[in-house]
Order: C-alpha cells, then structure tokens, then sequence
C-alpha cells in the first residue's frame, strides 16, 4: 500500500425541490471521483459519504 496515495472527490449540491408546508429542502448530490473521472448521484449526504469511503478504502 503506497503511504501517500490520494484520492479526490468533488461533491456539488443542487437543490431539488422543497417540501411545502415543513420548507425541508431536498438536495441532488453530485460525487465525483478524480482519479475515475466518473459521476454518480445521490439523494443523501450519508449516501455520497458512503460511496465515498468505500472509494477510499479500494485505493
């Protein structure tokens, strides 16, 4: 395993919808894997941080 190895996301938030009547917003997440160059969505911030420490770990 090389020490020094980097992994690197860049997460985008965009707001979906709100809910009437509690205004609870709704997020669309956006995860982005450097290394990969691949994009996957996610409705919930333990969702994308899920994914991404999974990520972490295969490096």
């Amino acid at each position: 395993m090389d020490i020094n190895q980097i992994t690197s996301f860049v997460v985008r938030f965009q707001l979906a919808a709100i809910e009437k009547g509690t205004g609870k917003k709704q997020w669309r997440i956006k995860v982005t894997h450097v290394q990969e160059e691949r994009e996957t969505l996610f409705e919930s911030i333990a969702e994308a941080l899920e994914f991404m420490e999974e990520k972490a770990e295969e490096a």
